[in-house]
């Protein structure tokens, strides 16, 4: 789990401090990576605190959401009808519900110290 704290604060200072000239075209794509990314990283979160946290899981997750979600940007661009939409709900939509997870951990946490 630590490795995973390191690697991700890793990438996020690279992020910040690296610039990236990322194309027109494809910033819908890599838009809809990101979130696919965030949903898997909360969800790891979510995962560790109900004590079943699988990395293959998490890794297969990251990568499989992130390509599905590209792909449906791609076939939607393709055919001229946002299918990314259905995307954005579902990690949107569990990507709260992961972040509701965590947010309640750390208050239970917090209240009985």
């Amino acid at each position: 789990m630590i490795l995973v704290i390191i690697a991700l604060l890793f990438g996020v200072g690279l992020a910040l401090f690296v610039p990236v000239n990322i194309p027109a075209e494809l910033t819908p794509y890599v838009a809809i990576a990101i979130l696919a990314g965030m949903d898997s990283v909360f969800g790891g979160f979510a995962a560790t605190i109900n004590n079943n946290f699988k990395m293959k899981i998490f890794m297969t997750g990251l990568f499989g959401n992130a390509i599905l979600a590209m792909v449906l940007t791609y076939i939607g661009k393709l055919l001229d009808v946002d299918i990314y939409l259905a995307a954005v709900i579902v990690f949107g939509t569990r990507l709260f519900q992961n972040f509701s997870v965590i947010r309640r951990f750390l208050l239970s946490r917090r209240s009985s110290d």
